[in-house]
């Protein structure tokens, strides 16, 4: 069905609204993730209670494991019910969570119970505008302008998580709640400019859910990113939890339920996961590159937060509960590297063809990682910006075309399932990014790090038995603690140990440059691995998108 003679008009407001609900909806994980610090302090939580690294890590990983699980499903109710429909119950739904996140009235567990559950409903919102922003576009545009329109909408969905980080930063240290507060205004006028502009221009796709895919594909990768989860956490006298045999069940059942899901599909009239779009090349190999950067940026995220939060701000003199603040504004370079030459490379790749801008930009993330391995621990910040500015650029170059790769080389009626199954690609990669990257620095901090612990404690007067003691802490802990931008070392010595010390010492160990200098040689350690293994992800993307696609109807 044609947009009719409004076409013209009618194709930019599609772009505009879809991309306002991308936007939001991607701000609002990454704006949680930085404003941690602030939320943990506002309900009364302590970071370093092992009971309550769950609650940080399902306030993380909750809202992009819904949004990993539904968007397949979501994308295929849009074609056969509306994509337009489906969009705009998204955008309520999102709103509303927004407003109930806001007036959370407990404190303490009960308190993150109730922002994790309702992060859960407001993600079901968010999986809506996700699975269907970039088929309403697709539908709306010629093909020759499809690049354009669908870059600017992938590079706001992207951009919102480097923008989450900022908008964080400057509202938590206000107030918490505000960080929910900022998407209520945006999202009323964005749900009725939805419901009164948008409108279906494609023709519904009747069919039947398959349900066993829906359900085996939920329980399997619910059950794989659980395990991931809780596999960071330790267990047994182990550093982390990979030996736990309820991991492994989760890991291996999860895999198993899997398998059986691609059975399913393959025999099922009306799949869930369309298995025939991954015999085309384009499809496949652009959703495996677009896994790979997925999972690439979430680590560098995270690794750019700890050794900013952690490390890096208290070292130059920043109060602790300024560094979210802080590390959102000295993250800008990485945001306006993405913004401008995202909608630059969808423009340009029209012209000139997706392969060699996605290949390009993947081969200069590739080259900022490694530019981030020669960097010292205390880094010169000019340095420092250059790198994240060009990893930035580098993203904004491939993920216009990846996804104007993606989704131009399906038929109309199959738009909806892959722009779901490229968001699940894309929400898994940076769900598992979190267990990969957190597991990996864990192994290079476990390595090093007691033996910092009892050394420089030592040096400080601190009795051998109880600088043992403080070593003996999961080095998780110590992680979580500098992700939040806390300094433990009061609570790890304890006002007893600290009083009997001479005072200079006392105020060594609990001044703003104990800590940082403690983790820093052990998170370089960890830093250098998770660089090597994105830079590894980089280029096999960029192998990947060298893959020649095949054309398509338009």
């Amino acid at each position: 069905m044609s947009a009719g003679p409004e076409h013209s008009h009618y194709k930019w407001v599609a772009l505009t609204n879809t991309t306002v609900g991308m936007l939001l909806a991607t701000i609002n994980s990454s704006i949680v993730l930085i404003s941690l610090p602030a939320i943990f302090n506002g309900i009364k939580l302590n970071p370093l209670q092992s009971s309550n690294t769950s609650y940080l890590l399902w306030m993380l990983m909750g809202y992009m494991l819904v949004t990993a699980v539904l968007v397949v499903t979501l994308g295929r109710l849009g074609d056969m019910y509306g994509r337009v429909k489906l969009y705009n119950m998204g955008f309520a739904i999102f709103t509303v969570c927004s407003i109930i996140l806001s007036v959370d009235p407990f404190s303490g567990g009960h308190g993150a119970l109730w922002l994790i559950g309702w992060r859960v409903v407001q993600a079901v919102g968010g999986s809506m505008l996700m699975a269907n922003s970039a088929a309403i576009i697709t539908d709306a545009f010629p093909a020759n302008e499809r690049g354009m329109a669908l870059g600017i909408n992938i590079v706001a969905a992207l951009a919102g998580s480097f923008i989450g980080l900022v908008l964080g930063g400057v509202l938590s240290s206000w107030d918490w709640r505000s960080i929910f507060w900022v998407n209520v205004p945006i999202g009323v006028i964005g749900t009725v400019w939805a419901y009164k502009s948008l409108h279906e221009t494609s023709t519904r796709r009747p069919g039947k859910i398959d349900w066993w895919g829906n359900i085996t594909f939920l329980v399997g990768l619910t059950s794989i990113l659980a395990a991931i989860t809780y596999g960071i956490q330790p267990y047994g006298g182990h550093t982390m939890g990979w030996t736990n045999p309820l991991i492994l069940a989760g890991l291996i059942g999860g895999v198993v339920v899997l398998g059986l899901f691609l059975f399913i599909e393959s025999r099922v009239a009306n799949p869930m996961f369309q298995l025939k779009l991954f015999r085309n090349v384009a499809f496949s190999s652009g959703n495996g590159a677009s896994f790979l950067i997925a999972v690439a940026r979430g680590g560098l995220q995270f690794m750019l937060i700890i050794w900013l939060q952690g490390i890096w701000l208290p070292l130059h003199g920043y109060n602790y509960e300024d560094t979210p603040l802080w590390a959102g504004i000295y993250l800008v370079p990485l945001t306006i590297g993405f913004l401008v030459s995202g909608p630059v490379s969808g423009k340009l790749s029209d012209k000139w063809g997706q392969r060699s801008f996605a290949v390009a930009g993947l081969l200069l993330m590739a080259a900022t990682f490694a530019g981030m391995l020669a960097l010292p621990t205390n880094f010169s910040y000019p340095v420092f910006a250059i790198l994240i500015f060009l990893n930035g650029v580098g993203g904004g170059l491939f993920s216009a075309p990846n996804t104007s790769m993606i989704m131009s080389s399906v038929g109309p009626e199959m738009r909806g399932a892959a722009s779901g199954m490229r968001s699940t690609f894309m929400n898994a990669g940076s769900l598992f990014s979190i267990g990969v990257f957190f597991s990996l620095m864990v192994i290079g901090l476990a390595s090093q790090l007691p033996h910092a612990i009892v050394t420089q404690l030592t040096a400080q007067n601190v009795p051998v038995g109880v600088a043992q003691q403080v070593a003996a802490i999961p080095p998780v802990g110590v992680l979580f603690a500098a992700f939040l931008g806390y300094n433990p070392m009061q609570q790890l010595l304890g006002n007893q140990v600290l009083n009997s010390l001479p005072k200079a010492n006392a105020q060594t160990l609990t001044g703003h440059q104990f800590f940082p200098n403690l983790i820093a040689g052990p998170f370089h350690h960890g830093l250098m691995i998770v660089f090597w293994l994105a830079i590894g992800m980089s280029l096999v993307g960029a192998l990947a998108s060298m893959a020649k696609p095949r054309k398509t109807a338009a």
